[in-house]
Order: structure tokens, then sequence, then C-alpha cells
């Protein structure tokens, strides 16, 4: 079992930058990749971005491509979503997602593990 809590979610205005955490603790952290997704009210899950166990691959939504840049600590059990340039479109849930395989997944289904979220709002 992995336990994930996200962090570094707030209120920011339009063009404003926040730094999101997604911590791991319990089963190893050793081969698993890793994903963010977020929610809006009334829409449905929607991936953001995604690192492979070595990070050497990354994956991003083409919403959030150029602005947001997802990383990992694997010393740290910890990734990271890097966002700037925020708009208000980005206000949304944001959840940290592991999936036991090495590999990147766009599909919410592919991962095993989430964290309980947590609220991004950019304001206009």
């Amino acid at each position: 079992q992995v336990q994930l809590v996200e962090s570094g979610g707030g209120l920011v205005q339009a063009g404003g930058s926040l730094r999101l955490s997604c911590a791991a603790s319990g089963r190893t952290f050793s081969g698993y990749a890793m994903g963010w997704f977020r929610q809006a009210p009334g829409k449905e899950r929607e991936f953001v971005a995604a690192i492979s166990w070595s990070g050497g691959t990354t994956y991003y939504a083409d919403s959030v491509k150029g602005r947001f840049t997802i990383s990992r600590d694997n010393a740290k059990n910890t990734v990271y979503l890097q966002m700037n340039s925020l708009k208000p479109e980005d206000t949304a849930v944001y959840y940290c997602a592991a999936r036991r395989n090495t590999m990147t997944a766009i599909t919410p289904g592919r991962y095993d593990y989430w964290g309980q979220g947590t609220q991004v709002a950019v304001s206009s």
C-alpha cells in the first residue's frame, strides 16, 4: 500500500505560480510511475502530467504544455508539479497518483493509488 499526500495548493492570481508536492509513504516508492490529475466542479477528472520512475520520460496534457513541469525526487519519495502562467481554467482539485509500473500513463484507471487532492484556485 502506498499513501500519497498532496500539498501546495492555494489561491493565486492569473499569471501566477504554484508548486504542488506529493509525498509518498508506505510501500517503497521504487518502480512507480507518477501522475497528476485534476477535477473541476461538474467535470470529469482529467490528466495533467505524468513522469516515469526514472524521471526520464514525462508527458503533459496539451492544455498545460509549456506552463507546467512535473519532476520527482526518488530519494525523498516526492513528486512535484510546478505550475506557471496559471489561468482561471486551471482551477480544480489536483490529485497525485501512483502506478505500479515504471512507465507513464494518462488514463486514471491505470493508476493504483491516489491522494486526497489539493485545491488550486486561480482568480482572473
